[in-house]
């Protein structure tokens, strides 16, 4: 019995398998197969044209630019230090203030200096007279020629003391070394300083320098005057600056060639240690004809793109390519002024498919 039961199952599922196969194929014998034929899909609906767009080639001005950051310097800065110890008997400055080279800015005691010099002076005056007097002997041949080299010794000597106090006084007086706005100044009056400390800052940043880097691929396009254009996050208006120097050799834990560019700063717009976005313009081409960076397609052998050629039917071009931007490639060899270079569908497009631009450039 159940053997029989076995045998009716297996019988009735090859049954069922026989009429899920079968029952397709005889149903597409009937009368729809003529509509299914004329439908879009099949053979017919390939012969469409493929819709694209496209951009029509025009020379353009080339600027080759990188964009990167950089910092802005100080034209010129120093921590102003004494050379001399000693104590402080007057600031002649406000802080903040903006001072010429040269300008007093500290003056030191200079008494026991003073009284040096003075003494010294004497001592000059008495040698002076003594030299004058030993001169007119020698001439009359009543002294020894040793006996006035003596005397016109004494009177130099006198003279090299003299300089040397003088040096020291200069000393006493701390002045700008150029000009500049004076910054937070860290000594009061009656402050005894040593050669350490530290009293103020000076900062000259009219001009200002601009500090970024490049990688190294592009160091042999670097030449002095490169303009360059940065602004700062307190602005988006582009400033013009240009490259003054930069660095003989590239950096080996970067990579990278170090560059500086000046740029005027009168309104103090920009001061030192700021932040800025740099935009360096590495050489500027004419008349260069350049197609939108997706339009490229690259090849083992090299790059190619696709044109709307005779009878709106797609053209394959070999060209080759030179300067690359974000958005754009310049093309050297194997494109004319006015092609129609495709910009969408160049993944689907076939030489000699037929085309129909909807939208041009």
């Amino acid at each position: 019995m159940k053997k029989q039961t076995k045998i009716a199952l297996i019988i009735g599922i090859i049954v069922i398998i026989a009429i899920a196969f079968f029952y397709p194929r005889l149903s597409n014998q009937g009368g729809n197969k003529p509509d299914s034929e004329g439908q879009g899909g099949g053979p017919a609906g390939s012969n469409q044209d493929l819709p694209v767009n496209v951009v029509k080639l025009q020379k353009e001005t080339l600027r080759n630019q990188l964009q990167v950051s950089g910092t802005i310097l100080p034209n010129e800065s120093v921590n102003l230090r004494s050379e001399i110890s000693g104590l402080v008997t007057r600031i002649a400055f406000r802080e903040g203030q903006y001072v010429t080279k040269g300008t007093p800015l500290f003056y030191l005691n200079d008494d026991e200096l003073q009284a040096q010099y003075q003494r010294l002076q004497y001592t000059q005056k008495l040698f002076e007279t003594q030299e004058n007097r030993q001169k007119q002997l020698l001439a009359r041949e009543a002294i020894s020629q040793e006996e006035y080299d003596i005397a016109l010794n004494q009177f130099n000597t006198a003279l090299s003391d003299i300089k040397l106090v003088e040096a020291q006084l200069s000393k006493t007086v701390i002045r700008a070394p150029f000009n500049g706005i004076l910054g937070l100044r860290l000594v009061s009056e009656g402050s005894v300083i040593g050669t350490n400390d530290l009293l103020v800052s000076l900062v000259n940043i009219d001009p200002i320098k601009i500090e970024f880097s490049i990688p190294e691929r592009y160091a042999n396009q670097v030449t002095i005057g490169s303009p360059v254009y940065f602004t700062n996050e307190a602005s988006t208006e582009e400033v013009e600056g240009q490259v003054y120097a930069f660095e003989p050799q590239v950096d080996l834990a970067t990579r990278t060639l170090k560059l500086r560019a000046q740029s005027p700063n009168k309104d103090r717009r920009f001061l030192p240690g700021m932040f800025v976005k740099i935009r360096f313009i590495l050489e500027v081409t004419e008349d260069a004809l350049l197609v939108p960076a997706e339009s490229v397609i690259p090849e083992l052998s090299g790059y190619k793109v696709f044109v709307v050629g005779e009878g709106g039917k797609a053209e394959e071009r070999i060209v080759e390519i030179g300067t690359r931007t974000d958005t754009q490639v310049q093309v050297l060899t194997g494109l004319n002024e006015g092609d129609l270079v495709l910009t969408t569908g160049v993944m689907q497009v076939r030489q000699g498919m037929p085309l129909q631009p909807t939208q041009i450039n």
